[in-house]
């Protein structure tokens, strides 16, 4: 790979409270900011906004967007069944939240980047942004004096460019002038091959203030994983989500792609989002330990949550169809939402840990998720757990293969977009607006998949049927 990495226009990012607007004045100036980033991600995670010169926002805050932003499906049609609001397609307002406020190491010019809040015409905060959902989950354990706490894993691709969809990825030609093809997990030469797009994400996230636990080389071939440190859920998501252009944009920088599709090759593991999760009380303390260091009910009741409501989940956990391709037996992911104590087999992992780290870890999440939805999916499961004081089913031992036991996720995108639709307990922790137009906007990309004709189709259909 040949490096393209140019010079970082800007390399060091504010420190900034939610309004503070004298600070961010002052620090454009002294850092000679030309333009300002609007993000907000929509309902794919994709970073949706404007650009505009710095002195511009600061003077006018409040920018406009169309609510269709989050009616668009993942090629840019729109779901036809949210019906009248698609078409008369007022305006949004962005709010910014100048906590956020990041360096654009990889612009050609002094730039910042800034996630925004979302508001409709009335001022009202918009129940069908990623943002608001997350928050909306999380502000139901704050009225129960809980903190949730996560660290998710994110794991991706490095392939040679793909200009031509119709061709299989390839993985890139790494510093030996060799390509990756065969299992190498945790390899530290492995990882040495790909250290220029290493290095360069880096120095991103150091410009961006993200710290990153650890980078690793995973079992698929090119395919390397970025651990976080754990924290609130809202501060993770934003760190996913800046972490995904991050790496995309170093990898162009170095010749190849970064994809973080649930399951890119038909021959390598999918890509998956680990979540680690636990629950503190107001005083920071663990409450899935007791005093004495043993497990709490709450910890118990946390997990039968995550295997009575993860099935309704599942749908923004795996959000789209290639993402049932992962979600097979012997390919590490789960097929079930059994729970075992440090089987990776399992959907739901007790790892090995003191009584102040007891935590559960979802590895259903796909790396094709949108953070800000899959977090509060697994946080909406273990709450209604909580709450509703669900015993989970019995733990499998440690040498258990739960590929071998019934599978319980949906087998399809359609099947899991209508368990979410008929939760009633799903569609009342996450909002039942953002249920339907999720729903409506899941079916339209699956209306659009199933118009495409595979080489499988044609190679086993065509003629000897």
């Amino acid at each position: 790979m040949n490096s393209q990495s140019g010079s970082l226009s800007l390399s060091v990012s504010p420190n900034l409270s939610s309004d503070d607007f004298d600070g961010l004045r002052d620090w454009i100036r002294e850092y000679r900011v030309e333009e300002i980033e609007c993000v907000t991600p929509d309902l794919a995670g994709i970073a949706r906004g404007k650009v505009m010169p710095a002195a511009k926002f600061i003077r006018e805050t409040g920018i406009k967007l169309p609510t269709s932003m989050f009616f668009s499906t993942i090629n840019g049609d729109y779901a036809e069944e949210v019906g009248s609001a698609l078409y008369t397609d007022s305006d949004l307002t962005l709010v910014p939240d100048l906590s956020t406020t990041r360096a654009v190491p990889w612009a050609t010019d002094a730039s910042l980047q800034i996630i925004h809040d979302v508001q409709d015409r009335d001022g009202n905060v918009f129940p069908v942004a990623p943002r608001q959902v997350l928050r909306r989950v999380c502000e139901l354990y704050a009225a129960k004096g809980w903190v949730p706490v996560v660290a998710p894993e994110l794991e991706f691709y490095l392939t040679q460019p793909n200009t031509d969809p119709d061709l299989p990825l390839e993985p890139p030609v790494g510093r030996s002038g060799r390509r990756s093809h065969g299992n190498q997990a945790f390899s530290l030469s492995a990882v040495d091959e790909y250290e220029r797009v290493i290095e360069l994400i880096y120095d991103y996230a150091d410009a961006q203030n993200l710290q990153i636990d650890t980078i690793i080389q995973e079992s698929g071939a090119a395919q390397l994983e970025i651990n976080t440190i754990h924290g609130h859920p809202m501060k993770l998501a934003d760190e996913v989500f800046l972490f995904k252009r991050l790496i995309r944009e170093a990898a162009l920088r170095c010749g190849c792609y970064a994809t973080f599709m649930a399951r890119p090759y038909s021959d390598q593991p999918g890509s998956a989002m680990h979540i680690h999760m636990s629950v503190e009380d107001q005083a920071g303390n663990n409450v899935f330990s007791l005093p004495d260091g043993k497990a709490s009910d709450l910890y118990n009741f946390f997990v039968g949550g995550q295997q009575q409501f993860f099935h309704a989940a599942a749908a923004l956990a795996a959000p789209y169809v290639n993402s049932y391709r992962r979600l097979v037996p012997g390919w590490s992911a789960p097929i079930n939402l059994d729970w075992g104590e440090d089987n990776r087999t399992t959907g739901l992992r007790s790892p090995q840990a003191s009584p102040r780290g007891r935590r559960v870890e979802n590895r259903v999440v796909g790396a094709d998720a949108n953070p800000y939805l899959a977090l509060a999916a697994c946080l909406a499961c273990g709450y209604l757990g909580m709450t509703q004081q669900i015993k989970p089913r019995v733990k499998v031992d440690f040498e258990t293969d739960s590929y071998t036991r019934a599978r319980d996720l949906p087998y399809s995108l359609l099947d899991g977009v209508d368990a979410l639709g008929g939760s009633k307990d799903m569609r009342e922790v996450l909002g039942p607006q953002f249920v339907d137009i999720y729903a409506a906007v899941k079916r339209a990309e699956h209306d659009q998949f199933m118009r495409v004709i595979s080489p499988w189709e044609r190679e086993h259909l065509l003629l000897n049927v």
